[in-house]
């Protein structure tokens, strides 16, 4: 007779192809049953680590499976108390070996996973090779590669009501925050939902309270950007199957300043981080800036220049805010088909697209070409971010600027400039100051975050980011 535990696996698990019921007899009467699936489950450790252990039974008296598991090479065994749990152990690439009333679940996972590759949307000249993967044990393995402590911490929480996603919160025990690794545990147990596929899902409800355009998590495939982050006393979660780590709490500064910058001399990579930001106003202003000298002041140029744009404009019909409101339309198409096309091709058909483009809308008297000196200079200065949500913030502003130039000029620049600063200064990334360390202050955060000082003055964490942990290194005064 078939065995109750067995016949519910059978009912639960009815039409999957991949699942395998092995029947074992030990005995006249007892049968061991051998159940897993093929597509998340590697036959040959069934085979190694189980089939050929079975025998053992025969040779004690008592057949528990206890006896089995202290025999089997497996590098996880738990034996279940409670059948519930079958689902989630054998759906993780488990084996599970049932004995009468008793439930053995073996660790016997196929190796599904690729290798691990080089950063591909945070590429670097110096610095590390490695990326994150899919598999959350070897991303996790990527971290403690480089950190070597028994103080860095990782709690298991599991998402998902049908994916069972594995998450693990990341921080240091003796520098985090405590309140602020209870806060992210405790928006992690509210999350109720089928299933978590990616990182992004995660980020999407921790961010739930921010009414930005902003991004406040921060999402990176590199370890070593993992580390440093915490070394500062910040908490990473990692996501199985998606090779995208989260990094909290982020500021504005983090989304503007690639790690490869940790690799580079001060004096030489400061003068790249200022010009990032000036790239970053450059591309929500630059048309709004047009705008307002055509329309509102030209007094503010010198005279010959105007009279040259005058002159371009002379034939285009449109009112220079609908010339630049239609170019930018455009190059977002442009843009969002260069990521949708193929690598071997995209960018050289979005290239063509491009000059072909822009120069028939010149030549049809459509735009001016200065408009689309302005609209590519604006593209180009955006091409600077990696964070895709910054870029995206950046074109939300972009239209707010161009609005309150074509209405008031220079002096609306001013306003959307004010509305600019009220609004990032109200974000909050986990109750911390989202345009930190500009507002409130900190020197300390400020020459990492924005600016690079000399590596052995890096001596102290930010007070922001940890209450009992502050020095990082011992000054050296040679």
């Amino acid at each position: 007779m078939k065995n109750e535990i067995v016949k519910r696996i059978e009912k639960e698990f009815k039409k999957n192809v991949d699942l395998v019921i092995k029947p074992v007899k030990i005995s006249l009467l007892k049968t061991i049953y051998v159940i897993y699936l093929e597509s998340v489950t590697g036959s040959d450790k069934v085979n190694d680590y189980i089939l050929k252990n079975i025998t053992f039974l025969n040779a004690v008296p008592h057949k528990k499976l206890k006896d089995l598991a202290s025999t089997i090479p497996a590098p996880h065994t738990v034996l279940l108390k409670n059948p519930d749990e079958i689902e989630f152990y054998i759906t993780n690439g488990f084996t599970i070996v049932i004995l009468g009333s008793e439930i053995l679940a073996l660790e016997t996972k196929a190796d599904i996973t690729r290798g691990i590759p080089e950063p591909t949307t945070e590429q670097s000249v110096f610095g590390p090779k490695d990326a994150f993967t899919e598999n959350i044990q070897i991303n996790l393995g990527l971290i403690k590669r480089r950190i070597k402590s028994s103080t860095l911490k990782a709690d298991n929480v599991v998402l998902g009501r049908k994916t069972k996603t594995t998450l693990n919160i990341l921080y240091f025990e003796d520098i985090v925050e405590t309140d602020l690794v209870e806060m992210i545990q405790e928006k992690l147990k509210k999350i109720d939902i089928d299933g978590i596929l990616d990182s992004g899902t995660i980020a999407e409800f921790l961010e739930r309270e921010n009414k930005t355009h902003f991004p406040t998590v921060l999402k990176t495939e590199r370890p070593d950007h993992v580390s440093t982050a915490l070394l500062e006393g910040k908490i990473v979660i990692l996501v199985d199957t998606t090779p995208f780590a989260l990094v909290l709490p982020a500021f504005f500064a983090d989304f503007l300043n690639p790690i490869s910058d940790n690799y580079k001399k001060p004096n030489n990579i400061n003068f790249l981080k200022v010009i990032r930001f000036i790239c970053f106003f450059l591309t929500m202003m630059a048309p709004a800036i047009y705008i307002a000298i055509i329309n509102y002041n030209p007094e503010t140029i010198p005279t010959p220049l105007l009279i040259n744009f005058a002159t371009q404009r002379d034939n285009v019909p449109f009112p220079a805010i609908v010339e630049a409101l239609l170019m930018l339309f455009i190059y977002e198409i442009l843009r969002e088909s260069d990521i949708r096309f193929p690598n071997s091709y995209g960018s050289a058909i979005s290239i063509l697209g491009a000059l072909i483009l822009g120069e028939a809308a010149v030549n049809a008297g459509f735009v001016s070409p200065i408009m689309i000196i302005v609209i590519a200079f604006t593209f180009i200065t955006s091409l600077i971010f990696t964070e895709q949500e910054m870029v995206d913030a950046a074109r939300f502003f972009r239209i707010i600027f161009l609005v309150a130039a074509a209405f008031y000029g220079l002096y609306g620049i001013l306003l959307a400039f004010i509305y600019f600063l009220i609004h990032v200064t109200e974000i909050k990334t986990l109750g911390k100051p989202y345009f930190y360390p500009l507002a409130p202050f900190d020197k300390t955060y400020l020459m990492k975050g924005i600016l690079k000082d000399k590596i052995w003055k890096n001596t102290k964490r930010s007070n922001l980011l940890t209450d009992k942990n502050y020095t990082k290194q011992g000054r050296n005064e040679s």
